[in-house]
């Protein structure tokens, strides 16, 4: 009995179509492959589409007048269709990888060899464009089928080709809640101290495909059993048996919480725009990161973690850092990290602090238009989680929200009322107390207490007499 796979209409499906019957029409046998084969028998609409084929590189670019060669060595050409990239493969058979990545050698072959070099059997079907016909030489449908991950051929080689294939057995067990059979596991335990062969721009995608995945929190309990965390995120792995008080986390330990806390995380990203959900996605997986470095029993036997959200902060931009993130992105989520207990003090928050909470802005994700509050929007999002995963209580969220919606757009960031040429036009000295001086005036302007320039003015010649060491409301 033929196995037939539908492919959902789709601008990426109908341009993998047009490339699949022009290289058909030019006599050269043409397969989708891989991930879009997968989803499609799944009944997941497949996102892109990758093409593998007899034609050979230098015919592929013969063929279509949009190409661009980017792997042309390899036998890999990306052709572009109505604007929609596809990458096109020839057949071909590959060995000696001695860098752990890059084959010493490609030869060109059959369509059943070139599977046989692919990673696990559930992306190393084949299916004919012009019907729907799935080939399957590696036992892909039957591990679909059992719900289960497995190397194609030996692990152990498969992994020696690639190391980055450890990361990426995790992230498909994560995301289609499959189970990574017995062999295939034990290879990624062995290869795991080598996953560091690979370059840290590679290991932070794939990490960060687990984070913002169906499934994070699986992603990252596997990564934990396989022995991969304590490589790529030893300073999560630090979370393991780090203790808290039970009256606030009755979850357990700082790892389970932040497993907890991942759990809820793709329910509350879903709305959000790729760039709000790998923020918050990072916020999360690493707003409890300080924690074990500043934990501390007191005499009465309460556990303390003072100032681990500055830990954190600064623990996470390193982190960030050496996975090659950009800078600002990097210090939107160090922010969102060290404000991630400030709305637990909302209730007696003063309105000028709050404000100021509400007009931060994002550096990586700045607001489109005025009074957008992206930044709030995220760590409401990420205290929300941060409750969920914990005791449960979502007051200070509510309580958030409820004083943002009772704040017009705009009133978070008021124009101020003077500057420092006011200042020394009242004949205030220059100096440190500048800066003091509009600081408050400013916090009195969100405060309402101040609403006019000679309000400004006047509390500027008050504050101008007070000692330095009076700073405080007048």
């Amino acid at each position: 009995m033929r196995s037939i796979v539908h492919f959902p209409p789709s601008p990426a499906r109908d341009a993998a179509m047009a490339i699949a019957e022009t290289l058909r029409s030019n006599g050269h046998e043409v397969y989708f492959v891989g991930g879009c084969v997968r989803d499609a028998w799944m009944g997941v609409p497949p996102s892109d589409y990758d093409i593998t084929t007899s034609a050979r590189p230098e015919e592929i670019l013969r063929i279509f007048s949009h190409t661009v060669p980017v792997g042309a060595q390899f036998g890999v050409v990306l052709v572009l269709m109505n604007h929609i990239p596809v990458e096109v493969a020839t057949f071909r058979a590959e060995s000696g990888y001695a860098d752990g990545r890059h084959p010493g050698e490609v030869r060109f072959a059959t369509a059943r060899e070139d599977v046989q070099r692919r990673d696990f059997t559930i992306n190393g079907l084949l299916s004919d464009p012009a019907d729907g016909h799935v080939l399957d030489f590696v036992g892909g449908l039957a591990d679909i089928e059992a719900k289960c991950i497995r190397c194609i051929g030996n692990p152990p080689e498969r992994f020696e080709e690639d190391r980055l294939r450890i990361l990426r057995a995790v992230r498909f067990a994560a995301r289609t809640g499959f189970t990574i059979e017995e062999r295939t596991w034990e290879a990624i335990r062995l290869y795991a101290p080598r996953i560091l062969d690979v370059s840290m721009e590679r290991i932070r995608d794939e990490i960060g495909r687990i984070l913002t995945g169906p499934h994070p929190e699986t992603g990252f309990d596997l990564l934990e059993k396989t022995g991969l965390l304590e490589r790529v995120l030893p300073e999560l792995a630090a979370e393991r048996g780090v203790l808290q008080n039970p009256e606030f986390h009755p979850e357990g330990d700082v790892w389970t919480h932040t497993l907890l806390a991942l759990s809820w995380l793709p329910e509350h990203a879903r709305d959000l725009p790729e760039e709000g959900r790998e923020l918050l996605a990072w916020a999360v997986a690493l707003h409890d990161v300080g924690k074990p470095a500043t934990q501390e029993t007191r005499e009465d036997g309460k556990i303390t973690f003072y100032c681990h959200e500055a830990a954190g902060a600064r623990l996470a931009a390193q982190i960030l850092e050496r996975l090659r993130l950009p800078a600002a992105f990097i210090e939107d989520v160090a922010e969102l990290v060290q404000d991630h207990m400030r709305l637990t003090h909302v209730h007696e928050m003063r309105d000028s602090t709050f404000k100021r909470l509400l007009g931060k802005g994002l550096r990586s994700w700045p607001d489109e238009t005025p009074g957008q509050r992206r930044y709030f929007e995220l760590l409401t999002r990420l205290q929300r989680l941060d409750s969920l995963a914990s005791h449960g209580d979502l007051s200070h969220y509510e309580k958030a929200r409820q004083r943002a919606l009772a704040m017009p757009t705009g009133t978070e960031k008021p124009a101020r009322l003077i500057s420092g040429h006011d200042l020394k036009a009242l004949g205030i000295p220059p100096g440190p107390a500048y800066a003091r001086i509009l600081e408050e005036i400013f916090n009195a302007q969100l405060e309402n207490r101040i609403a006019s320039r000679e309000e400004a003015l006047a509390l500027a010649r008050l504050l101008a007499d007070m000692p330095a060491s009076g700073e405080g409301n007048p």
